[in-house]
């Protein structure tokens, strides 16, 4: 096992032959690490579009009140490993069972209004339009553009942000995201399943809702143009719960069917794996179809990519490329350069690898890679991710 290699240019020469086959049906499974890739902090100092968890939660801290900041400091230290996410559980959790009393001399009614404020400031944090000029969003919209395909290419994203339809819409490509309508779109789960507009359509399935969605009167989604308010899947341990309902339950089964079709390709980017509710739906359809693919792309070692490592391990259908290695049909090994494989390479190896590190795992660099992958030699890509940034999912 020590003695075993992967070697990048070998996996990657495959891979540019992949992403540029018509005929091959892809999926892109985006998750909040993509957006950490674009800077807006200027050449002096490194500043996310929409940040991390962590950054996120400094964000949140600093739109509370002082007693909800207290209480929030409180039952983070009650246990281990705290973050925002499972913050956010526990606020929820007792703002359920309490009832009449008090815990942390908070109410039943003041924990509802402390997650409320949490998942305000989460909303307000990832409205952001997409920075004009060159950006990763716009270079995966490019990728998709320029190659006549047989089949429509179908993002996922657990991401609320309206970064991919700015992307898609600035280059005047057309898209269907499960809604029907103007005023206040409503959702046609059929439309999902019948999946008959053309090839050039993009789909996009935004698997845990999106600023814009709110329920009507009636308790149904619907999107409406400018909304202030969102029908999010926010971040704690009730995900699973709540992508059981309408419509979440539609764009999960896309998700598993799209998995299941033969000879499918997912790539995944900015997405840590750490949702259990997508990991095991992921695993269980790879599992069941041997022709299918997922090939993820982590920022991370493999030490510090334990989720997606696992994930590989267990099955032979997943890819996990990490910055120090990859596991690759189930055998996890450390990168080793090889011969390269055509007389250009050289320069093409830049773009996705660099001292001794594997750089794809970068959201930009990824979509550099993809949109540069028709040509003999590309361009050297714009800096990666600093280390320190690390991608988490909500």
């Amino acid at each position: 096992m020590e003695n075993t290699s992967h070697n990048p240019d070998q996996h990657m020469f495959g891979f540019r032959q992949l992403a540029t086959n018509g005929r091959k049906r892809i999926g892109i499974l985006i998750g909040a690490g993509a957006p950490v890739s674009i800077n807006i902090g200027g050449p002096n100092g490194w500043k996310p579009l929409i940040p991390n968890i962590a950054g996120l939660e400094k964000i949140v801290l600093e739109t509370l009140s002082d007693e909800q900041k207290n209480v929030y400091s409180q039952i983070k230290s009650s246990f281990p490993d705290s973050n925002l996410e499972k913050v956010l559980s526990r606020v929820r959790m007792l703002a359920e069972v309490i009832g009449d009393g008090k815990i942390f001399d908070f109410t039943a009614e003041e924990f509802k209004d402390l997650s409320e404020a949490i998942c305000n400031s989460i909303r307000d944090v990832v409205s952001q339009d997409l920075p004009s000029g060159a950006n990763p969003y716009s270079e995966l919209v490019s990728w998709i553009n320029g190659i006549n395909r047989k089949y429509a290419v179908e993002i996922f994203t657990t991401n609320y942000d309206l970064l991919i339809e700015n992307a898609l819409e600035r280059a005047k490509t057309p898209y269907f995201d499960g809604f029907s309508g103007s005023k206040s779109a409503f959702f046609d789960p059929s439309s999902i399943s019948k999946n008959d507009l053309p090839p050039r359509w993009v789909r996009l399935w935004k698997l845990h809702g999106s600023i814009g969605w709110e329920s009507n009167e009636n308790g149904e989604v619907v999107r409406v143009p400018d909304s202030k308010n969102a029908n999010m899947v926010y971040p704690s341990h009730i995900k699973y719960d709540q992508t059981q309902a309408a419509p979440f339950s539609s764009l999960f089964d896309r998700l598993k069917n799209f998995i299941l079709e033969p000879d499918s390709l997912i790539l995944s980017t900015g997405f840590s794996f750490a949702d259990a509710h997508i990991s095991s739906r992921l695993l269980e359809c790879l599992m069941a179809n041997p022709t299918a693919a997922l090939f993820a792309f982590q920022f991370n070692s493999l030490a510090d990519e334990k989720a997606a490592k696992n994930l590989a391990l267990k099955c032979s259908g997943i890819s996990a490329f990490c910055s120090d290695g990859a596991v690759i049909n189930g055998v996890e090994a450390k990168w080793k350069i090889g011969t390269p494989p055509t007389k250009n390479w050289h320069e093409i190896r830049s773009e996705y690898y660099k001292d001794s590190k594997f750089l794809l795992g970068d959201f930009l660099r990824l979509a550099r890679f993809l949109a540069t992958a028709g040509s003999d030699i590309s361009q050297d890509a714009t800096s990666p991710i600093p280390q320190d940034i690390q991608e988490e999912e909500l």
